[in-house]
């Protein structure tokens, strides 16, 4: 899918797929201190950062369509703390020193990003309202209690349980028994905070280089990036292509792209509101396997966002995201059944992007010193605030700092690789049906998931 089309059906990125400086043709052969492929969420923040802590680098930015076209313009707009592995998890895999400093970063990296939103005049939207993780039901009863029993340990105010009573004066969900409030989340709109970083980088002295496909990343002293328009030489060259790192040479097992969904409802009436209340337009989502996130837009609307899309056999990230009308209209059911007052509301738009997964499911910097290549990525759907926190991260190492946060787990964190085709699809189709199945088994039936069928301790291991 070209730029054009995805803005042609996206309310969300809002640029009518148009490059952000139209250029002349990349030189054959252009040499730069750092080149940086992805101008997503990731490769931005480092070239960012990195034109703030050396001023007179030459920082070139190269991306196969236009700023924002992969995950970080398509995703639901939750900049939170949340990391895919839990701080339990963290402690016992690299102490409890490490696990705390982490999650501290993490929540310092959402209050970075509404700082230079603030100091860089970025109008995205940003509020931080908190997120709601809500029990839909009784089969979430059991869930809610073990994230209760785990928050209650935490220190300091972090985040607090909520009964049935005070979720309804918050949001009123149709069935809903309580909620874990996390305050440390805001809502955004990712499209003009990804367009407004670009722009910012070039005010900065930083060059992007739109509709500019890297086909190889060579390491080496100088590295090179071999592009469909010339060959770019770097000192350091960095990675930041998130899902899409899965369609470079080489690199098809590090993660798999993942599809998720997005439709959005018209600007709801004030009567509807009423009726649902979520006047602190808290980020909300649920215990469901499948995944659901959901926003309260600046302008009155309802994104309801999801999986559901298969994942596709070697890989693949097809053209036609955007145009998965099955998943869509399984999102706008989900959406009514949260809210039944919608009724007869129009869902007017629906998109898709691909998340990129490791297969240990941690995220991670690989900095190859010898080779001058810099690997960042893997967030499994939670990027928009740690991806700032990366961006701060991999500047600092290509300019050599030594930091609290380059000590951090996720630098030269190591992935195992994902299985060879037709293992890998079958795997994974295996874990998507089976969690599905365990989500509508436990609607259906009003009773807890058994946590015994084979999909439900793959996930959790």
């Amino acid at each position: 899918m070209d730029g054009r089309d995805y803005a042609a059906e996206s309310f969300w990125l809002e640029t009518c797929g148009e490059s952000l400086v139209p250029r002349p043709e990349l030189p054959a052969d252009l040499s730069c201190d750092v080149a940086v492929v992805g101008a997503g969420f990731t490769g931005l923040w480092a070239a960012y950062y990195l034109l703030g802590l050396r001023p007179g680098l030459t920082v070139t930015v190269l991306e196969a369509d236009i700023a924002g076209f992969g995950a970080s313009g398509r995703n639901g707009g939750w900049c939170s703390a949340f990391f895919p592995w839990e701080e339990s998890q963290l402690a016992r895999r690299f102490g409890p020193r490490l696990a705390r400093q982490l999650m501290a970063e993490l929540h310092d990296a959402v209050d970075e990003v509404g700082r230079v939103a603030g100091a860089e005049g970025i109008a995205c939207d940003f509020l931080k309202g908190g997120a709601l993780h809500v029990a839909l039901g009784p089969e979430h009863r059991a869930a809610l209690r073990e994230e209760a029993r785990r928050v209650a340990a935490e220190p300091g105010a972090g985040p607090r349980v909520l009964d049935r009573a005070a979720l309804a004066e918050r949001v009123r969900i149709a069935g809903a028994i309580g909620a874990i409030e996390h305050p440390q989340c805001a809502r955004l709109h990712p499209g003009r905070l990804v367009r407004g970083l670009a722009r910012a980088v070039e005010r900065r002295g930083g060059t992007i280089w739109e509709r500019t496909r890297a086909t190889a990343v060579e390491p080496g002293r100088p590295a090179r990036i071999r592009t469909e328009r010339g060959t770019i030489t770097a000192s350091t060259v960095v990675v930041a292509t998130e899902a899409y790192r899965s369609q470079l040479p080489g690199r098809r097992r590090d993660l798999i792209p993942m599809t998720s969904t997005i439709v959005l409802t018209e600007p709801l009436p004030e009567a509807v509101w009423s009726a649902i209340g979520w006047a602190g337009a808290e980020c909300l989502s649920s215990y469901r396997y499948s995944v659901d996130y959901l926003q309260r837009t600046a302008d009155g609307r309802i994104l309801f966002g999801g999986r559901g899309a298969p994942y596709r056999f070697g890989s693949r990230i097809p053209a036609d995201l955007s145009r998965d009308r099955t998943t869509q209209a399984m999102l706008q059911e989900q959406a009514r059944r949260w809210f039944p007052v919608l009724g007869e509301v129009r869902f007017t738009h629906g998109w898709a992007g691909v998340l990129g997964v490791p297969r240990d499911f941690m995220p991670s910097i690989d900095h190859d010193r010898a080779g001058g290549v810099i690997v960042a990525g893997g967030y499994v759907g939670d990027g928009v605030s740690t991806t700032n926190l990366f961006g701060r991260t991999v500047a600092e190492l290509a300019v050599g700092e030594s930091t609290e946060r380059t000590g951090l787990p996720f630098v030269d964190h190591r992935s195992p690789r994902w299985e060879p085709e037709p293992l890998r699809w079958l795997g994974v189709r295996y874990m998507q049906r089976g969690l599905l199945a365990v989500d509508q088994r436990a609607r259906r039936t009003g009773r807890p998931p058994s946590g015994r069928t084979v999909a439900e301790r793959i996930y959790r291991h």
